[in-house]
């Protein structure tokens, strides 16, 4: 199921560093939608297992996360530790 406007909006109040609903291009912003769209992939893909398009993008996604937390570890490494323990990722 898509992610609807409202919901968008609380994600980026929550994740964002200034905490407002229109910051959509902080790291931490974008990171915490990435991780959404994952986690909902992911789950479609334990039900369609042959779904090798969802997949396709499923890896495309994950490497767009990699490489946000990978600039934002280079950039502000307490804002990196933040989001990683605020999303419950590991690295």
């Amino acid at each position: 199921m898509p992610i609807t406007a409202a919901e968008k909006k609380e994600l980026f109040r929550k994740h964002s560093p200034t905490k407002s609903e229109k910051d959509t291009g902080s790291p931490e912003s974008q990171i915490a939608l990435f991780t959404r769209r994952i986690n909902e992939m992911t789950e479609h893909l334990n039900v369609h297992k042959k779904d090798f398009a969802t997949q396709r993008g499923l890896l495309k996604l994950v490497g767009k996360r990699k490489k946000m937390l990978n600039y934002l570890q280079q950039e502000n490494i307490e804002r990196y530790r933040a989001i990683l323990a605020e999303l419950n990722l590991r690295k």
